[in-house]
């Protein structure tokens, strides 16, 4: 299996002869990790595999744009995370939530999901990370499962290093208190 290199990869992004071979690349090597960044958004299988979809469709037209002054992949989960923030919000109109309400309909959503093998622990841990604000929910899950860099994190949300440590550092702590609670 040969080397995923991204600098290699752009530039054949940019060939046309060589742009839908190297896209396919892309999808390979980052289909995975933005379907399981769209989940842990979501939180649901079907709507997931539609955003990761709806992600690299985007990309996919958009690829000509793509300047190279991010890194390829912080483009990418932008581009999910911004498809994961419309599709919510159409959620939450369709449910009649407020913006700043608790997503306990995904919850429910997830309950209901038969792609969820999670046990009563994760439903937990699940219901603590959806208390947490979007953008903050977003931090939390990139740094938390996928260890994301800050640096990282940053070109994505356009927010300082400093400020993603204190949005990670609060979300910790709202999510230890919400398991803690009834102990």
């Amino acid at each position: 299996m040969q080397q995923y290199n991204e600098e290699e990869i752009v530039l054949q992004l940019r060939n046309p002869d060589t742009q839908r071979n190297a896209f396919s690349k892309v999808v390979g090597h980052y289909g995975e990790k933005l379907y399981w960044h769209i989940r842990r958004l979501v939180l649901n299988h079907e709507d997931a595999n539609d955003l990761l979809q709806n992600t690299f469709l985007k990309a996919w037209t958009n690829i000509d744009y793509f300047r190279g002054e991010a890194r390829l992949s912080t483009w990418l989960y932008k581009i999910a995370f911004n498809e994961c923030i419309t599709f919510l919000n159409k959620q939450r109109m369709q449910n009649n939530v407020s913006i700043d309400s608790e997503d306990v309909f995904l919850l429910e959503r997830l309950k209901g999901d038969i792609y969820f093998d999670g046990d009563a622990v994760q439903l937990k841990l699940q219901e603590a990370i959806l208390t947490l604000p979007e953008k903050q929910r977003a931090v939390f899950t990139l740094r938390y499962y996928d260890e994301m860099k800050y640096e990282d994190m940053s070109e994505i949300f356009g927010t300082s290093v400093g400020a993603l440590k204190a949005s990670y550092h609060h979300a910790l702590k709202k999510v230890e208190e919400f398991l803690t609670k009834d102990i």
